[in-house]
């Protein structure tokens, strides 16, 4: 099911209530017979802990494993898609894939102009002279104004992506937008969320295959050679490497 309005709202507990869940899920799962907790595990613990109505996939729709992975166990649950308005014709069959095959609930996430009328206020290109403007406009501001109704949400950032998410924990509390984000396949590999997402016949974003393993919007993400940094075809050629959702 695919739903263009805004997200149900849910929230029942008082930031501080939240964020001693978050620190408690993430002594429990970090520390499970002295290993970390497994993809499974993690969405166990949330299930337990916030109804699917409270809890929000974000979905780049690269691939549907993560939305496979969280609906296994919070059916029904809503995927967030950031529709920015300069998404790949593949990366918008995914998401149709996606709201077809999986028990899940797709909200359209929508930035408060159009391209058309960000144009006109900043000029065309505005990810070629300004991308951070351009993302925090298109994803950023957008991201957290959906989230102000739930109280977690989960991610798919990995650590091997970048530098940057090295030390990505798989609970933690999201000071900025003030709930609790999990990461639950953020120890798997770029084979391993293939292999999952093989074993379980779960929609896959055509461009995968064809040199992105990295998805973002058409005109700033490009093919990455084998070997490469997997998130090098991201505003290639400048020194940005993160649209801001997760620093």
């Amino acid at each position: 099911m695919t739903v263009t309005l805004a997200p149900r709202a849910a929230r029942t507990r008082s930031h501080d209530e939240l964020k001693a869940l978050a620190e408690a899920g993430n002594e429990l799962l970090g520390s499970l017979t002295d290993h970390e907790a497994s993809p499974e595990q993690v969405v166990r613990w949330v299930a337990e802990n916030f109804s699917a109505d409270a809890a929000a996939v974000a979905c780049s729709m690269a691939d549907a494993a993560l939305p496979h992975l969280v609906a296994a166990q919070l059916p029904g649950v809503d995927v967030l898609f950031l529709d920015t308005g300069y998404h790949f014709a593949e990366t918008r069959f995914t998401r149709d894939e996606v709201a077809r095959a999986l028990d899940v609930r797709i909200v359209d996430v929508l930035p408060e102009q159009t391209v058309a009328e960000q144009d006109a206020e900043f000029g065309a290109r505005l990810y070629e002279r300004d991308p951070a403007l351009c993302c925090a406009r298109r994803k950023v501001a957008p991201l957290q104004e959906a989230l102000a109704g739930y109280e977690v949400w989960f991610t798919g950032v990995r650590r091997e992506e970048a530098p940057t998410r090295t030390h990505t924990p798989l609970v933690t509390w999201d000071e900025r937008n003030g709930l609790v984000k999990v990461n639950p396949v953020a120890a798997w590999t770029f084979d391993d969320l293939l292999d999952y997402a093989g074993d379980n016949r779960v929609p896959v974003n055509l461009l995968v295959s064809n040199g992105y393993p990295s998805i973002g919007c058409e005109p700033c993400t490009k093919p990455v050679a084998a070997g490469e940094d997997p998130r090098s075809g991201r505003w290639a050629g400048l020194s940005k490497t993160e649209c801001g959702l997760h620093l």
